[in-house]
């Protein structure tokens, strides 16, 4: 992923990665990367939990525009299972979660 992510980025395309396990992403110098300690096969959340789900893919959106770097890590604070997900009214604003955790 992080190879694949770096030539897309060599052409000018922003990307962001979904990372299980941080210290492959890292190794892999993936460009952007959410970091999330879930289960393998649910980077973008529990099945049928599409307010999770969106929660995620809202980050990720977040990322591709606030980050001021490549080479950015955002750990994301969610627990598995432990969240309450509010619907996202505003894909406009960008993610607390993801704005916080920049530098």
């Amino acid at each position: 992923m992080g190879l694949l992510a770096r030539e897309i980025e060599a052409t000018g395309v922003t990307t962001v990665a979904l990372a299980l396990v941080k210290d492959v992403a890292l190794a892999a110098r993936a460009p952007r990367f959410l970091y999330l300690h879930w289960p393998f096969g649910h980077a973008l959340g529990e099945p049928g939990n599409v307010a999770q789900q969106r929660t995620v893919l809202h980050d990720m959106l977040t990322l591709a525009v606030a980050a001021p770097r490549a080479a950015t890590v955002v750990e994301l604070p969610y627990r598995w299972r432990r969240e309450t997900y509010p619907p996202i009214d505003d894909w406009t604003q960008p993610s607390r979660a993801v704005l916080s955790a920049l530098p």
